[in-house]
């Protein structure tokens, strides 16, 4: 059993490959790979599409892999393959993203639209960085023993306002709801980054490791 951990030169994904490394050793779940290769990704038994930076250079540099998002495409909306986005990769599985004023397509997997923060507190500053309190709205096999108040780690200044609330798995307060996660079938995204969120993230990651949507 394989995890794919997809590469497409978007960010440094050594703490996240170690993240994963970590729980998949402690969990049994099989080998953490990291690749760009669309025949690797297409085998994959999970894949977890990382992201930082702009959501339109994040979806065009995804693109300029060739049959890279359509090798993604077909094992986790044809075969079901348990499907983790992180940051920008979560951000990418919305309808769209408009970022800078731009409009550009997402893979309309979780129906929404990627904005702008806009605390109303307006000391609070963007991005929004750093450490905040988890609220969980649903229920998920993802989020087994994480609860209302755990920590994790946000650097962002857009999130993913769904268009249906029951898609959204746990949001955080930051002068005003902001998404945390979202979820669907065999689809999940995180807005914070689990590989930085210390004991919060390193049991998300083990929870997805050994998930069976």
């Amino acid at each position: 059993m394989a995890c794919v951990i997809v590469d497409y030169n978007s960010g440094n994904l050594h703490s996240a490959e170690k993240s994963f490394q970590r729980m998949a050793r402690e969990t049994g779940a099989g080998e953490i790979v990291v690749s760009s290769n669309p025949d690797v990704v297409a085998r994959a038994d999970r894949i977890v599409l990382p992201g930082v930076g702009a959501f339109a250079d994040c979806r065009a540099g995804l693109l300029s892999f060739d049959g890279l998002f359509d090798a993604i495409e077909a094992a986790v909306r044809g075969r079901g393959v348990p499907f983790l986005g992180i940051c920008v990769g979560m951000q990418m599985m919305a309808t769209r993203g408009l970022e800078h004023g731009l409009d550009t397509p997402g893979f309309d997997w979780i129906g929404g639209e990627v904005v702008a923060l806009t605390p109303s507190d307006k000391a609070l500053k963007i991005p929004h960085m750093g450490w905040n309190d988890l609220v969980i709205d649903t229920t998920h096999p993802v989020l087994a023993g994480i609860e209302t108040g755990d920590h994790a780690y946000f650097v962002h200044s857009y999130h993913l306002a769904t268009a249906d609330n029951s898609d959204r798995l746990a949001h955080c307060d930051y002068g005003g709801p902001v998404t945390a996660m979202v979820g669907r079938d065999n689809m999940v995204g995180t807005q914070f980054h689990p590989e930085k969120s210390q004991s919060t993230g390193l049991r998300l990651i083990g929870n997805f490791l050994n998930w069976t949507p």
